[in-house]
């Protein structure tokens, strides 16, 4: 499910000359579907968002896809909270892209050392 009119992301994009996507999945009870939503970070904009019932690697990496047969610009990077399956669907569907963890929980596994160490 597309959330936004496609003339105008792509008019945001095409002035932006770039994305970088953020994807995350967001699902309120166990056993449930699991709302995935797609981002441009550098706009802000909600790309895409589409209800799975599994987070494999190989339908997170359709939904990548997807997005980016979309888009009219290139992708600059993928920033995600690390989950094993979102890295292997990056690798799979964008295998020359960067991909990162977002600041929240890169400083959270940062920290880890630091806790264990005065707990």
């Amino acid at each position: 499910m597309w959330l936004k009119d496609h003339k105008r992301l792509k008019a945001i994009f095409k002035n932006q000359g770039r994305v970088i996507l953020a994807i995350d999945g967001m699902q309120p009870e166990i056993g449930h579907e699991v709302l995935w939503v797609i981002r441009d970070c550098l706009s802000g904009e909600i790309i895409l968002a589409k209800t799975l019932l599994s987070s494999r690697n190989e339908d997170l990496a359709a939904l990548l896809l997807e997005v980016t047969n979309i888009l009219d610009v290139p992708i600059d990077g993928v920033v995600s909270d690390g989950q094993q399956s979102i890295r292997k669907a990056v690798r799979l569907a964008l295998p020359r892209i960067a991909h990162g963890l977002c600041h929240y929980h890169y400083l959270k596994e940062a920290i880890k050392p630091i806790l264990v160490k005065h707990t």
